[in-house]
């Protein structure tokens, strides 16, 4: 077995959740080594000196510029588009991430979304701010077809927590071969995605931003989706064409949206999205678990265990290929 590997963890935080909470997270997982919490930009330079495994959710140049031993980065995000990857990568550095952290929380907000439109929860809401005693015409889950784009953590658990409706459910992923949670799979063939748009009830995307996903939803598939249809989106703004999104809301093209993320974000208080009916918007909170340090802290604590015993810094959990 080789020698116990220590942890640092850098300053920033997420979700307004204190960073120390991760750190006494990883501190309770790991309890026989030293876990150390760089708190100002001076000690993380200075910590980072002789850190071999280092997490945090950002990692500056300046930062890297000492990191003259680092062999594991583990970021905090399940995304890493914001690391310096070229310099990471030309170091050797294994880079992992939180993949699989926000598959819960997210995969609720999905279907409460789901659910608010099908029993159209925000019409109830604005009656009542109106003291308005009058009905309203509702719809039924049962039925209906789900279509999934992005077969990750977050899809699964929607499509996990989608069992029991009575629904039918498409998945769509780069690697349709790999199979999945969902009755159907396909790739992202245009043809395959339309037919798939053409039998949706309800769209959702939690997908990466990709050069494949980028401008995936526009005009050509807002007309292909039926008029009673809803978009979901827990992925990232850019998958969706904002100004064709707008015409298909405003011309009812679909039902509705409700919107996690959008382009560009943050949303301009100015921007028409924010006051149409048929549009519900939250400010990119999908991703927001009070167990998000919880979750993370689990698979950190594997992957330094696994080095530790196997003396070696790749084939971890949520490893990201440079």
């Amino acid at each position: 077995m080789s020698d116990q590997h220590d942890v640092l963890v850098l300053r920033k935080g997420t979700h307004g959740i204190p960073v120390e909470q991760y750190a006494d997270a990883l501190r309770s997982r790991l309890p026989d080594r030293e876990v150390t919490l760089a708190r100002t930009p001076a000690a993380e330079r200075e910590k980072i000196e002789d850190a071999r495994i280092v997490t945090g959710m950002v990692l500056d140049d300046d930062v890297l510029d000492h990191a003259e031993s680092m062999e594991v980065f583990a970021c905090a995000y399940a995304g890493v588009g914001h690391l310096p990857l070229d310099r990471l990568r030309e170091r050797g550095v294994t880079v992992t991430n939180a993949s699989g952290v926000h598959g819960p929380n997210m995969g609720e907000h999905v279907v409460g979304n789901v659910l608010s439109f099908t029993r159209r929860f925000h019409e109830g809401f604005r009656r009542q701010r109106r003291n308005e005693w009058r009905h309203y015409q509702t719809h039924e889950l049962h039925d209906s077809t789900v279509t999934v784009v992005g077969l990750g953590a977050i899809g699964q658990a929607v499509v996990e927590r989608l069992q029991g409706f009575g629904v039918d459910t498409i998945g769509v992923r780069h690697t349709p071969e790999k199979g999945g949670p969902t009755d159907e799979v396909i790739g992202f063939d245009e043809d395959d995605l339309h037919d798939a748009l053409g039998r949706t009830d309800y769209l959702v995307l939690s997908c990466p931003l990709t050069d494949e996903t980028r401008g995936l939803i526009g005009h050509d598939e807002f007309v292909t989706l039926p008029t009673d249809s809803v978009l979901i989106n827990v992925a990232r703004g850019p998958v969706v064409d904002t100004d064709d999104l707008l015409t298909a809301l405003q011309s009812n093209w679909i039902r509705g949206a409700a919107l996690d993320v959008t382009d560009p974000e943050p949303l301009p208080a100015d921007h028409p999205l924010w006051n149409l009916g048929n549009v519900q918007i939250t400010p990119h909170n999908a991703g927001y678990t009070p167990n998000y340090y919880e979750r993370l802290a689990d698979i950190v604590a594997g992957n330094v265990r696994q080095i530790d015993e196997t003396g070696e810094y790749d084939d971890l959990e949520n490893e990201v290929s440079l």
